[in-house]
């Protein structure tokens, strides 16, 4: 294993809170988050889940990070610091394997923004807004591909540029475009006709329209939101110096990606409201929303190639940030447990990307005949990672801290370097909520694809 002397390390405290910032602002705020909004109730649902990012998803933030800077290691070294029992090689594995999993797929929808970024470019907003237009391009083989492998490119080159020459300085410059373009396209939504009834839906709560399902789905959003369980913030916790404010730091990570998911809400909800008038068909349009509904909005409007152009760059800026801080959580993972450098443990991911990767790219035209689970491979591999291996992951997380670590080191280190001013929340949330909150998601969702309920 590599010497933690020579452990990279950002700069300073906005070199932490922009990478983890970006890796949670990504295709989860942009992408996910508006279609279940917009699914479930709207403000109910925002308010749902506003609680839960300032309870239980500060609590696992605190939790990862706080692991990180502890022991200076990724996942798998963070776990087997406080001991070499099975259980604690599980946890750190299945919180290092989730990133090597997501990533490839997660290119695969990057790539599908790159070629409708390009298409906006080109001028061809009609062409986008047609109901074909979506499922004929991810159904060509050698189109969906070669964005994909565009993508993939582009996600390591800025990785084997290093921590702070390549993510860190990257970070910098695409956060504040990203927050800039939301504000735009944001106002730019919330200003056409009839979108003001969207904007009251989005964010005036609706208690009729809560039931158990919102509180779930709203808590799998919060994971795929901010990051939690893919070992991701473990790893940046590493880097992260001494001397560094943790509560501070990660409360100001909370903040950026709660601001990026609820400005999307303005940017997609309103939108659909003043396009379709708010019917359930259009709201209901799940994840085909961003590529099918949108843009028809688009095309609906006076400046419809304009607007296209700004959200699928700002989706494309995400959607990188994310895919950058997934991919370098792998790489950390070989550089540690095999003592290789950061070229050639980017090179193994390279391999990994191309690999799972192709067969999500494929899997809904030349591979389109292969199902697991009833599910195509890019599903299969969401469902696997974000619905079981997730859940399992953060469960691993609180098992270590209450029986291993113990809260009071955890608080210990946090205390190093400031104060713990929601130290009692932390307690009362990783002691006696967190893990039932955890199991139920998994539960649920297995439930779910088994047909036994519906979310």
């Amino acid at each position: 294993m590599n010497d933690n002397k020579n452990r990279s390390n950002f700069s300073n405290r906005l070199g932490f809170v922009m990478a983890a910032a970006g890796s949670a602002v990504g295709l989860g705020n942009i992408w996910r988050f508006p279609y279940l909004a917009a699914k479930y109730g709207g403000g109910i649902f925002l308010l749902v889940y506003l609680i839960l990012v300032a309870t239980f998803g500060y609590t696992m933030i605190m939790s990862e990070t706080t692991l990180g800077r502890m022991t200076k290691k990724s996942p798998v070294g963070a776990f087997s610091f406080f001991g070499h029992r099975f259980s604690l090689r599980f946890g750190g594995w299945i919180n290092a394997i989730i990133p090597m999993l997501i990533v490839p797929y997660y290119s695969v929808i990057g790539g599908w923004v790159c070629k409708y970024l390009f298409a906006y470019m080109q001028g061809h907003v009609q062409q986008l807004a047609s109901d074909t237009y979506f499922s004929n391009f991810i159904q060509n083989g050698t189109s969906v591909e070669l964005f994909f492998l565009l993508f993939t490119f582009l996600t390591l080159l800025i990785i084997i540029m290093g921590v702070q020459n390549g993510i860190e300085k990257v970070s910098k410059i695409m956060m504040p475009i990203l927050i800039v373009l939301a504000f735009i396209i944001a106002g730019y939504s919330v200003s056409r006709p009839g979108a003001m009834a969207g904007v009251k839906y989005f964010l005036i709560p609706n208690f009729k329209a809560f039931s158990w399902m919102t509180v779930v789905t709203a808590l799998g959003q919060m994971f795929y939101s901010l990051s939690i369980a893919m070992g991701i913030l473990i790893t940046f916790g590493s880097y992260m110096k001494k001397d560094v404010d943790i509560e501070k730091s990660t409360s100001q990570v909370e903040i950026f990606d709660t601001l990026i998911a609820i400005l999307a809400g303005l940017m997609i909800i309103p939108a659909v409201f003043a396009f379709s008038g708010g019917d359930a068909a259009s709201l209901g349009k799940g994840p085909s929303l961003m590529f099918i509904t949108l843009p028809k909005v688009f095309a609906s409007m006076g400046m419809g190639t304009f607007a296209g152009i700004l959200f699928f760059l700002l989706v494309l800026l995400a959607a990188l940030t994310s895919s950058i801080a997934l991919a370098e959580s792998a790489v950390s993972t070989f550089e540690d447990e095999l003592g290789w450098n950061r070229k050639k443990s980017t090179l193994l991911m390279a391999a990994i990307m191309i690999v799972l990767g192709t067969l999500s790219s494929l899997g809904f035209g030349p591979l389109s005949s292969i199902h697991i689970l009833g599910m195509d491979f890019l599903d299969f591999f969401d469902f696997l990672t974000n619905s079981v291996m997730m859940p399992v992951a953060a469960i691993a997380i609180c098992l270590l801290i209450l029986k291993s670590v113990t809260i009071e080191k955890i608080a210990a280190e946090v205390e190093s370097s400031s104060k713990f001013k929601r130290k009692k929340i932390y307690i009362f949330i990783l002691k006696y909520l967190a893990i039932p909150f955890v199991a139920i998601i998994l539960i649920s969702s297995i439930l779910d694809v088994f047909g036994i309920i519906h979310m």
